[in-house]
């Protein structure tokens, strides 16, 4: 019997946006233009296909009625990935999913984020509130992201062939190659801007819709993205069971918790 719902673990071609600097972002969607939209944004060295499709998320957000709009970040997947890291701040890259939502001519969305995607929802929700209905935001840092990255020795394998020592930094480095397209430079530079003018999350001005703050009970970040969900008025907090900060956005658990918040049972 043909499958119902065809193709849901597939990416389809990209469709590009192009940002006020130029930029190329691809965007991919799934489901009925008309159905209820959620827009779904990865983590850093991730993309669409690793975060949301291949760990089953496109496939039961679409089952369940939604249309899925997935982003590349800039740095990422199939969008243009400079090496200079004035492009990267958080201005842009929130700048950059509101011209996503301009574009496909979206009032407003349910939001679904992971970790540097999280982090950029955060202040999507923030600096444009009416854009954003409600939102999932898993693995989301405590303060700057990507603080815990050693940026001169992922410059000196990227540059170099130097040996990676740093535990943390080597597991995103893995995390990085494992992910088809990845620009080491790029991530580099990605990581060097967003310490640029970003402010941690402000917890005296946090989001007023409902969020649902989701992290892995083996994340290192654990206890501070417990804290962020405490100080949000309409804020609860998940616990991913024996996940850590790379595996946690494959959890069922997760999977299926972040679909009902998102459809507000």
């Amino acid at each position: 019997m043909p499958d119902a719902l065809p193709a849901l673990t597939e990416m389809p071609s990209p469709q590009y946006i192009m940002t006020a600097e130029g930029r190329r972002i691809a965007t991919y969607s799934w489901g009925d233009e008309e159905a209820p939209t959620v827009l779904a944004v990865h983590g850093f060295a991730s993309s669409t296909r690793d975060n949301w499709v291949n760990t089953g998320w496109v496939r039961d957000l679409t089952r369940a009625g939604y249309r899925v709009l997935g982003v590349d970040q800039l740095g990422h997947g199939a969008s243009d990935k400079p090496h200079e890291s004035s492009e990267y701040d958080m201005v842009h890259l929130v700048d950059d999913l509101v011209i996503v939502l301009d574009t496909y001519l979206l009032d407003t969305v349910r939001y679904l984020g992971y970790s540097l995607g999280a982090r950029v929802g955060w202040q999507v929700a923030v600096n444009a509130p009416e854009r954003i209905e409600r939102a999932v935001l898993g693995g989301i840092p405590d303060g700057r992201p990507l603080a815990r990255l050693q940026i001169d020795e992922v410059r000196a394998l990227a540059e170099h062939g130097t040996p990676v020592e740093d535990a943390v930094t080597r597991n995103y480095v893995t995390l990085a190659s494992r992910v088809a397209g990845n620009d080491l430079l790029s991530l580099v530079a990605l990581a060097e801007g967003m310490r640029h003018g970003d402010a941690d999350p402000d917890v005296t001005h946090p989001p007023l819709q409902p969020i649902l703050f989701a992290t892995g009970t083996d994340d290192a970040i654990f206890a501070q993205s417990k804290a962020l969900a405490e100080a949000t008025p309409n804020g609860s907090f998940l616990e991913i069971p024996g996940r850590h900060h790379f595996n946690a956005p494959g959890a069922r658990a997760f999977r299926e918790a972040g679909i009902r918040f998102l459809t507000g049972a």
